[in-house]
Order: structure tokens, then sequence, then C-alpha cells
């Protein structure tokens, strides 16, 4: 065992490392420049039972009749085959719709046994690569088994997803349930289906790759199909994820980087779930984080850190942070805006801004004109 996994066996205390999936790979991309979230998931720490531990539970996660309004949604679109999924797919693309295609569902009898599925997988998608004779045909992959390293471990990813091989390419389908309502739908919603999208297509390219295939055969373009309307007549939408590509890979990459990572880490370090609450607050205080707002709708221990950002820039948002020139108190930022305080060097720019924002925030008040 080297000296780094003996490390991170420490900071997790020794338990196994909590197993990663697509929703969470996904939430990695969140935070990219958070050494607290890098090193507590390199790790493997199981972070919903660490927030619990410190008092500061997670506060998010999917309702039961979502799943199963999800479920429902799924199942109806992958019915027959996936007749209406093949057609959707095709009008989104803009190819004429194939007069049959195959299905193939790559979970089906070998559930249970994942180094199994994953060989079938492999064996099935590399096989049916397009524009070598043979993979031409339209066809669709249910339940594929992918994987990903993760900090130096593979990760199987088990997506409920179809890969369409349709007009020359993979497509990667992701079948959401939150509606599409008068052409839009939910930004935040379809931002975190990108993401979690964008880790499947990196997953698919690859295993292209690995079985010197072009890993360009797969789309960066994924089809989203959701209800139109609250209704449960589907539609399907194109969405680009090359962005969250590149920052999805380059945050895979910091975490192969564990050595350098952990450098910055206090040697003794530990986020062992046996340790008091009050011993896990100090060492967790003592690992730089970068929180922000965004961070409570992706991240476990989101509350625990707007708790300790209380009274900084930080916690009001990067683009406040951002504006506000590394001035990171909030009562400094107050003191320079009142001209109480001389700014340092560096801030006097942020300081001229915060005296004109305060003087027309007093012009207003008092209903005289700027």
């Amino acid at each position: 065992m080297t000296s780094s996994e003996e490390r991170l066996a420490a900071i997790r205390g020794g338990v196994p490392p909590r197993r990663h999936n697509a929703r969470t790979i996904a939430a990695l991309t969140g935070n990219p420049g958070c050494t607290r979230r890098a090193v507590l998931d390199g790790a493997g720490v199981d972070k919903p039972k660490l927030a619990e531990r410190i008092g500061f539970p997670a506060r998010f996660g999917q309702s039961r009749f979502a799943i199963t309004r999800g479920n429902a949604f799924e199942a109806q679109v992958k019915a027959d085959g996936g007749a209406e999924l093949l057609r959707l797919v095709a009008e989104r693309l803009g190819v004429p719709v194939p007069a049959a295609a195959t299905w193939t569902d790559l979970g089906d009898g070998v559930e249970d046994d994942t180094a199994a599925r994953h060989r079938r997988s492999a064996e099935l998608l590399t096989g049916a690569t397009p524009g070598d004779g043979t993979g031409d045909a339209a066809a669709l992959f249910d339940h594929p088994l992918l994987g990903l390293d993760v900090a130096g471990r593979r990760v199987h990813l088990e997506p409920d997803l179809v890969a369409a091989r349709l007009a020359g390419r993979f497509h990667v389908v992701e079948i959401k349930s939150f509606p599409v309502v008068d052409g839009q739908a939910d930004a935040a919603k379809v931002s975190a289906a990108a993401t979690q999208a964008a880790v499947y297509v990196l997953a698919l390219r690859e295993l292209l790759a690995s079985a010197g295939h072009d890993p360009e055969l797969v789309s960066h373009d994924v089809v989203l199909v959701c209800p139109r309307d609250f209704a449960n007549q589907p539609v399907a939408s194109l969405v680009d994820v090359r962005k969250q590509l590149l920052v999805l890979r380059r945050q895979l990459d910091r975490m192969a980087r564990l050595d350098a990572l952990l450098a910055t880490v206090p040697e003794d370090f530990t986020a062992d779930l046996a340790a008091e609450p009050t011993a896990l607050l100090a060492a967790l205080s003592r690992v730089e984080a970068r929180y922000a707002p965004e961070c409570l709708a992706a991240c476990e221990l989101a509350y625990f850190c707007r708790h300790e950002a209380r009274g900084h820039s930080g916690a009001l948002g990067r683009p406040v942070r951002e504006a506000l020139g590394g001035i990171a108190d909030v009562d400094e930022v107050l003191a320079l805006a009142a001209g109480e305080r001389t700014p340092d060097p560096g801030q006097e720019e942020a300081a001229a801004l915060l005296r004109a924002a305060a003087r027309l925030r007093a012009d207003a008040l008092a209903g005289t004109p700027a």
C-alpha cells in the first residue's frame, strides 16, 4: 500500500471507500476549487453520514413521488422496444426515422454480476461502433454498464439511459421527468442533467478509445427527453455538453493527483466517523473550503460550510466575492463602504466602488437624485 493510500484510509477511518456513481461524479464539477470537498471525495468519505455526525445534515434529494413518476415516464418512453424513443431521437437529430432498430438491454440476465455486465457492455458497444461496416444500422442500447477512474479507483456507472447509434454516431439519451413548459425547462435541472450526461459521454468515449476506436464517435450533443407541458407526451431536446466535459476532465485529473492535493492538508487530518463531533468540526475547519450558495444543491457538507462562512463575502456568492476583489470579511466591506477604514494596497478600486454604491443607496433611501 502506498503512503497516499494509507493517508486516504486514515482520513476515512479505515472503512471501505464510499462508491461513486454518475450523480456524485457530476456533483464534483459544482465547485472544483474546493480543497475540502476534493480531499473527502478522493478519500471516499461518506459525506452524508459525516454531515449528520457533525450536526449539519444534508437537506436535498428526490422525493419518492418524483422517483415513481420518473420511473413511469421512463417505462413509457422505452415501451415497444424503444419505437417512440427512436422516433424522438431521429427527429431531433434531423435524420429520417429508421424503419426498425435493434434494442439491447445490457442489464438483462446479469443484474447481479457486475463483471459480466461490464464485459457484455464493452463487447457489444465496441463491436457496434459506427462506420466499421457492422455498426451503421440503427440500434438502441439500454442500461449499459460503463466505468471511469475516480481518484485512482475504478467506478462502475449503471445508468438508466440509452446509447443510441444513429446517423453514424453514438448519442447518449437521458430521460428525465421534469417538464418542458412552453419550450422551456427549469435551467438548474437541465444543467444538472447535462452534467450527469457528460459523465456518461466521457465514460463511453473512454470505452471506445480503449478498443482502438475514435472517441469522437460519441457525440457531445446529448438527447434529453422530458414530458411536455406537465402531460405524459415526451419531447426531445439537444443539449451540448462540451463545457461540462471540460470541467469534468479537469476535476477528475485534479483528483487523480492526490499527492499534490494531500500536501495542502494537515498530516493528522481525519474524517473518521468514529471520532467525536467536536474533533471532526475542528479537523474540517483546518482544510480550505470554497463555499458558495450553489453548494446547497450539490454538496452534503454545504450547511456546515455555510455556517462556517457566515460573515464572509464568499457566503454571498462567487460574483460578489470576485467583485470585492478578495475582501473576505463582511465587516471590512461595510467599513470600506462607509469610509471608516483606509483600504490596503490593491483594495483601492474595490473601496471606491463600495463608497459609490453606499452613496447611491443613501440617496435612494433619502429620495433624492443620485
